[in-house]
């Protein structure tokens, strides 16, 4: 894992055109560049968050222009995007791919380059220093879902990303699993990108990014940005349907 003292990762520059999946424009042009430690982006659900979250993290192209760290394109250059890019996505059982903890700890490492053993003895070393190391040879099955969330994370961690992406990460978890959630993610040394609908999980934000419609609706202090959003949420729960989303 990357140590406190880790430098400040370098800045991502977004510039690109739209997003198109099956035809449909999910996210408008893009001119961003993000260098805080700790940003939010929120939005409705289908306004194009976790569609953002895919752009930066370099897995789906825009129609034009790039998404990049210090001039490198993340979507050309898929082993530089590993070492920049860690993504932590809502529901583990989307990111989990092997039967035991080890084989999940062991693969990102796989991919960076590590022999099998070697990345088997750094699952361990992670594990023990964790505490965990009994859940080395565990079945993933046997995780709940807090401890699911946590193995991906922990996972993520040892790739030593300078930019962790988190897609809703509190959801569906209970209040003791979210507070240890918290109290992890805000000792890290990463930067943080939180991809989310509620704003009471971003106290930690230094910038808030609002997505509506898949373009930029507004990006500044959340001092600034979250009375204008919580506004216009009151505003649309006074209707009964939601349908403005839909089509």
């Amino acid at each position: 894992m990357i140590s406190p003292s880790a430098p400040s990762p370098a800045p991502i520059r977004i510039s690109c055109g739209r997003v198109l999946l099956a035809g449909r424009e999910i996210l408008a042009p893009l001119d961003l560049t993000l260098s805080e430690q700790r940003i939010g982006v929120i939005g409705r659900n289908g306004s194009g968050k976790t569609t953002f979250l895919r752009l930066l993290a370099g897995l789906i192209p825009a129609e034009s222009g790039s998404v990049s760290v210090n001039g490198a394109d993340l979507a050309r250059e898929r082993k530089l995007a590993l070492r920049q890019i860690g993504i932590l996505f809502q529901n583990p059982d989307h990111q989990i791919l092997f039967p035991t903890v080890e084989e999940e700890l062991a693969f990102g490492l796989r991919q960076q380059g590590l022999s099998q053993s070697a990345a088997l003895a750094h699952a361990h070393q992670a594990l023990r220093a964790e505490g965990r190391a009994h859940w080395a040879r565990m079945p993933v099955s046997s995780l709940s879902g807090g401890q699911k969330q946590f193995l991906c994370l922990l996972s993520v961690l040892m790739m030593a990303p300078s930019t962790l992406l988190l897609d809703e990460p509190f959801s569906g978890l209970d209040l003791p699993t979210i507070f240890r959630l918290k109290r992890r993610l805000a000792a890290l040394p990463q930067r943080l990108i939180t991809i989310t609908h509620d704003p009471a999980s971003l106290e930690e934000a230094q910038r808030l990014i609002w997505i509506e419609r898949g373009a930029v609706l507004a990006d500044g202090p959340p001092a600034t940005v979250l009375p204008v959003f919580t506004s216009e949420m009151e505003r649309l729960g006074a209707f009964d349907a939601d349908t403005d989303l839909a089509g």
